[in-house]
This record gives C-alpha cells, sequence and structure tokens, in this order.
C-alpha cells in the first residue's frame, strides 16, 4: 500500500508530500493541472525511465519518494533475493541529477531500474485508458483465468517441464547431428588410425633408428678408425701401452734413491691402466662393428615408413603420430558409444514430453473450469455499469504438443458482444474503447479478489460514460477498495463521491512561475468540488444539494 509520495523539483512540482488511505483515494483537477505529472512522478519510483530532464529549478536535483506498507504481501524473498534490507515500510527514492543522470535506491541502497520495476510491478497496478490494450493479448487472457483459477504453482511446474524439455530437445538434436557427422567421417577416421595402429609406433624410436643408419652406412669407415686406434693404443712395437709402461718401469727404478717421485709413480700408473682399459674397449667396439646389409635394408625401410606417415599427415615427429593416433582412436569410440547415448537421450526426452503434456493438460482443465466463472462475473459487472447485453465468451483450445507456449498449452480467445444481435468477435475487434474501459474494469475487480497487489491505479478510464453508469463505476471502485487500495483520477462527479479521501490538483503562479500543488480536501471543499465537477465554476444551491446527497449516498 502507498501510505506517502513525496515529490520534489519535478516538472511544474515543486514540493509535494501526500498522506494517501488505505480504502479509495480520488484524485480531481482541470484538464492540466498536473495529474499527468504526479503519475509521471509515480512512474519513475516503479522503474520507468527518465526521459529528459524534469525539474522546477535547473540549478537543484529532483527527488521522488514512495513510502510503501508492504508487511502483508509477502515480500521477503525478494528483498532476499535481490540483497536488499528489508522494512515493514519500505522507502523507494529515484534521484535526478542537475546533468540528467538518475540514481534509484530501495531503503538507502541502489538498485538498478530492472530491479525497481520488478518491485514496483508487486506493488502497483496502474490501470489507464492505453492499458485496455492488454485486454487484447493473450499473455494477459490467460493472466486473468490463472488468477482464477489459482494456477501459481502448477503454472511454475509447467514452465520447468517446458525449460527441461526443450533443454533435453536441443541436446538430442546436436547429438544427432554429432553422431550424423561422425558416421560421415567414420571410415576416413577408421582408415587413418588402422594405419597408424598397425605402425605400431613408439615414441623416440626415430632418432635411435637415425643414429642405427647412421652407424651402418658409415661401418667400413668406423671400423678402419677403430682398428687404427686400437693398433696404436695397443699392438704396435711403439703402441701407447707399451711405452707408458715402459716409463713406468724406469720411473720406479729411480724412485728407489728419489722418494719424492712417488706421486709422480702413482699418477703414471693411472694413465697406463686407464689406457690400457681404453685399448681394450677399442678393441671390444671394433670386434662389434661389421657390414651387415640385411639390417642396413631393415633400418632404411622402417624409417621411410616413419617418414612417409608424417608427410601424409604433415607432422613432424613420431610423439605427433602418436597423438594423432590416439585422437583418431577417441573420435572411432566416440561414434561407438553415441548410439547409447542417443537411445538414453531419447528416453529422456520421452519423460520430459510425458511431463509436459501432463502438466499442459492439468493446466488447461484448470483454466477451462475458471472459464465459466470469468464469463459469468464479468457479464454481471457489465450490467451493473450500463451495459446489460453485454456478453463475453472465452474459447480455451488445448495445442498440440509440439505447439506448446512459455504461458501455455493453450491457445485462448475472447470474444465479445456488446448488444443484441451481435455476433460475437474477438474482443478488440468490436468494442469501443469506453467499452474496452468497462470490460477492464469489471476483469480487474475479479482479479483484485484473487490477487495480493497493494495498490490499483485507475487513470481517467472514465472516457465514454457518465451518469448512472458513472454511479456504478463508482461503486465498483468503492467494493475494491474493500480488499486493496485504490487511487483514482477522474473527472466525474458520481466516481468523485465514492471516496474515503478526496485530492484536489490544482495550478497556481508564483512570481514568474506556475507551479501543481495538491491538497487533501475537507468535507466542506469536497462538496464544492463535486458540485463544481457537475455544474461547474460557480455551482447553485441544487448542485450543492446533489453533490452532498452523492457523497452521503
Amino acid at each position: 500500500m502507498l501510505n506517502r509520495l513525496f515529490i520534489k523539483n519535478y516538472a511544474l512540482i515543486e514540493n509535494l508530500d501526500i498522506l494517501f488511505d488505505a480504502g479509495l483515494n480520488i484524485i480531481t483537477g482541470e484538464t492540466g493541472a498536473g495529474k499527468s505529472i504526479m503519475m509521471g512522478a509515480l512512474g519513475l519510483i516503479l522503474g520507468n525511465r527518465a526521459e529528459g530532464k524534469h525539474f522546477f529549478r535547473e540549478d537543484q536535483k529532483c527527488v521522488i519518494e514512495g513510502f510503501f506498507k508492504i508487511d502483508a504481501y509477502g515480500l521477503q524473498d525478494f528483498f532476499q533475493e535481490n540483497e536488499l534490507d528489508y522494512d515493514d515500510e519500505t522507502i523507494i527514492r529515484r534521484e535526478i541529477a542537475v546533468d540528467g543522470k538518475s540514481r534509484a535506491f530501495v531503503n538507502d541502497s541502489p538498485v538498478t531500474l530492472n530491479i525497481l520495476k520488478l518491485l514496483g510491478e508487486q506493488l502497483i497496478d496502474i490501470h489507464s485508458q492505453h492499458a485496455t490494450l492488454q485486454l487484447n493479448t493473450e499473455r494477459f487472457q490467460l493472466m486473468i483465468l490463472d488468477n482464477v483459477a489459482k494456477n501459481q504453482a502448477i503454472l511454475q511446474d509447467y514452465k520447468q517441464n517446458l525449460s527441461q524439455y526443450k533443454h533435453r530437445q536441443e541436446s538430442l538434436s546436436l547429438l544427432r547431428e554429432d553422431i550424423a557427422s561422425a558416421n560421415a567421417a567414420l571410415d576416413f577416421n577408421q582408415f587413418q588410425f588402422d594405419e597408424l595402429d598397425q605402425a605400431h609406433l613408439e615414441d623416440g624410436e626415430q632418432e635411435r633408428l637415425e643414429a642405427e643408419l647412421s652407424q651402418l652406412e658409415n661401418a667400413e669407415e668406423i671400423k678402419r678408425g677403430l682398428l687404427g686406434a686400437s693398433h696404436l693404443l695397443s699392438e704396435s712395437e711403439q703402441s701407447a701401452t707399451f711405452s707408458l709402461k715402459e716409463s713406468l718401469q724406469q720411473l720406479q727404478s729411480v724412485e728407489r734413491f728419489m722418494p719424492s717421485m712417488e706421486e709422480l709413480v702413482k699418477r703414471l700408473q693411472s694413465v697406463w691402466i686407464e689406457v690400457k682399459d681404453i685399448a681394450d674397449e677399442v678393441g671390444a667396439k671394433e670386434q662389434e662393428v661389421f657390414m651387415d646389409e640385411g639390417r642396413l635394408v631393415e633400418v632404411n625401410e622402417r624409417l621411410s615408413v616413419l617418414y612417409s606417415l608424417q608427410k601424409k599427415h604433415r607432422v613432424d615427429t613420431v610423439s605427433e603420430l602418436i597423438t594423432l593416433r590416439d585422437e583418431l582412436e577417441q573420435k572411432v569410440l566416440v561414434v561407438a558409444n553415441q548410439g547409447e547415448q542417443l537411445a538414453a537421450l531419447e528416453q529422456d526426452v520421452a519423460k520430459c514430453l510425458e511431463a509436459l503434456e501432463k502438466t499442459g493438460k492439468y493446466l488447461h482443465d484448470a483454466r477451462q473450469q475458471a472459464v465459466t466463472h470469468v464469463e459469468k462475473y464479468v457479464q454481471e459487472v457489465l450490467a451493473e455499469i450500463g451495459m446489460p447485453n453485454a456478453q463475453l465468451k472465452i474459447e480455451l483450445s488445448l495445442l498440440e504438443i509440439d505447439k506448446y507456449k512459455t504461458t501455455g498449452a493453450d491457445d485462448v480467445r475472447f470474444l465479445f458482444s456488446a448488444n443484441k444481435g451481435q455476433p460475437l468477435q474477438p474482443i478488440h475487434r468490436v468494442a469501443s474503447g469506453g467499452e474496452l474501459s468497462r470490460v477492464m474494469l469489471a476483469v480487474k475487480s475479479l482479479v483484485a479478489q484473487t490477487s495480493a497487489l497493494p495498490t490499483i491505479i485507475f487513470d481517467e478510464i472514465d472516457t465514454g460514460i457518465s451518469g448512472e453508469v458513472a454511479l456504478k463505476v463508482g461503486e465498483i471502485m468503492e467494493r475494491l477498495a474493500g480488499d486493496m487500495q485504490v487511487l483514482a483520477i477522474t473527472h466525474l462527479p458520481q466516481i468523485a463521491s465514492k471516496g474515503q479521501a478526496h485530492f484536489k490538483v490544482f495550478k497556481e503562479d508564483e512570481g514568474e512561475k506556475t507551479k501543481t500543488d495538491i491538497t487533501l480536501l475537507a468535507r466542506e471543499d469536497r462538496i464544492l468540488e463535486v458540485a463544481q465537477m457537475l455544474s461547474g465554476a460557480n455551482p447553485g444551491a441544487s448542485a450543492l444539494q446533489h453533490a452532498k446527497e452523492l457523497i452521503e449516498r
């Protein structure tokens, strides 16, 4: 419920501070007095975008605050989900700086316009002549049925089932595409894998074979070198080992007379032993080297296979070939496993479809049960407000499963006839603006009985009505105010007379400026205002008496 609205420095408003009643609040005033300005300011704290600058004084910022009593509307979860401080009296503030930049706050916490709009939708429903266009939309028509049938829980289940089904169906389509693509490439991948697998690739093999090939191709030169070295080290008359041994013997003979030679003797002895070992190893290596034409052919053939595979697959190493082989193996295995995945996913999709069809049918049946009640209630209200022959028929048809929508499994049409003998047709084709306003009023009064919306605002929906009909519209608003807060902006005295609180919007000149103000009318002022609405600026005694009777009625 909107307890209080504070507006500072907005358009023609310098300062307004309005305290609203919990029931029916009437707002009147001459055309152009500023009622639309107030609605524009209210729209800003409900999340509307600030179009341009709106300043009474250009050097000061604009501030709009709404004080809402929300303890009865179960909004704690919304505040928690959006990390906002909850308070039973929540303050929504909107500031527009001199440079046009806008900021929004909920209980002093900064918020985005999106969050502000989501919160505003749960606090106030603004019903204007323009809003009657909603009545033509399928979403709004289904919302009416869902509110009356109290379908919130089943509708949530339906949306979850629809989302799951679409997600699984999308996954199934992608898997089928993958399988088709994989199958198209399967033979080629299998051939390439078999070729690489049969090559029995080993990491590092190429380097080993290239080293062996070098030895095999140069075996004669290697053997000649080893023989020469072996001869010089140990086999010739003046070989290195023989010369070192002779030298060692000579030093050992001197050592008897020169003890200081002991270290040199040990060193030379170590050299002789090392050279002798080297000579033995060189000799052994020489024995291992021989020309093996058969092995040379084998190595060349093996390297040819490796080089050919590398060239074919455009890689440089056996390691890369092994990686490619493993990747191809996975692709081949994936195709083999995808059949099982496809069967499992198809079964999952079938289950999701079954659940969706079940909830869609359940939702349809619940809506169908509400149809008669909506038709009967709207026709009764329309008869009460001057349309005794009006008929409303709601056609609800269950869709095929592949045509289910986010709003449900139904197509809906509101068919309407305002007069006897007039065939039923879609409401937007045959209803006038005034008729649409009255239908919408009937619908809103029905929805208000089943929803927990704190406040509804009727913004000049009285176009095309007068007299006794206007009085009945006022009575309906009065009944609505028994369950919720109602704000009604009107030009009709019959409606204005029904309010628990009556506010008058007016303009006044202040120096070089014109400003808009609003005042809560006392009883006598209210009688005068209704009388002026009846007969003009200077009402006579009869108009004043009529106004008094309307208010007391």
